[in-house]
């Protein structure tokens, strides 16, 4: 056995592994750019959680801010609009899940389940038809004295929840607290 024969393997492997390694750090340096790419960018970043001063919301009126691109409904309830929504069976819902990302699991679409706080005064709601995403009006309008999608006639009640027209589920309520007495954060 010469020389050249023992140390052939020998390169043979090294070689192998060198263009392995070159290719996996090359592959490496190729991709991390389009995974990189996915991040969400600074001013998304920004826009995750924002604060609302809702001093100024008299009951029955209602604000409408922008998060994540989407309209927020924040609307202070009166003890009439609160009381309407308690009397809804929930066997009379199309939708009977409340749809609420502050609360874990599905759970029933009682007022209490889609209110901001305990008294039921404060509802939060994503303000997109889950029909076909237009923005319903609010202020009472619709057959429920909630809000109306004028785009194709889906009826919403106090609470938010769907009671007549094509649309298949509740407004969906985000993820929101309150910071402080005058201040609520979506987020």
């Amino acid at each position: 056995m010469s020389h050249a024969e023992d140390n052939s393997g020998t390169r043979r492997d090294f070689l192998y592994y060198a263009t392995g390694g070159t290719a996996a750090v090359a592959t490496g340096a190729a991709v991390w750019p389009l995974i990189d790419q996915m991040n969400p960018s600074a001013d998304v970043q920004a826009l995750s959680s924002i604060r609302v001063d809702v001093a100024g919301l008299e009951p029955g009126t209602q604000i409408t801010v922008k998060w994540l691109g989407k309209p927020v409904f924040i609307r202070r309830r009166t003890a009439e609009e609160i009381e309407a929504a308690n009397q809804v069976e929930i066997d009379d819902l199309i939708d009977p899940v409340a749809r609420n990302a502050n609360i874990d699991g599905e759970v029933p679409a009682t007022d209490a389940n889609r209110a901001l706080d305990e008294s039921g005064e404060w509802l939060v709601q994503m303000g997109v038809c889950t029909h076909l995403g237009c923005v319903p009006l609010g202020d009472g309008a619709g057959e429920f004295g909630g809000w109306f999608c004028p785009c194709h006639g889906s009826h919403y009640d106090t609470s938010g929840r769907i009671r007549k027209g094509p649309a298949p589920e509740n407004l969906p309520v985000p993820v929101a607290a309150f910071v402080d007495e005058t201040t609520i954060k979506l987020g």
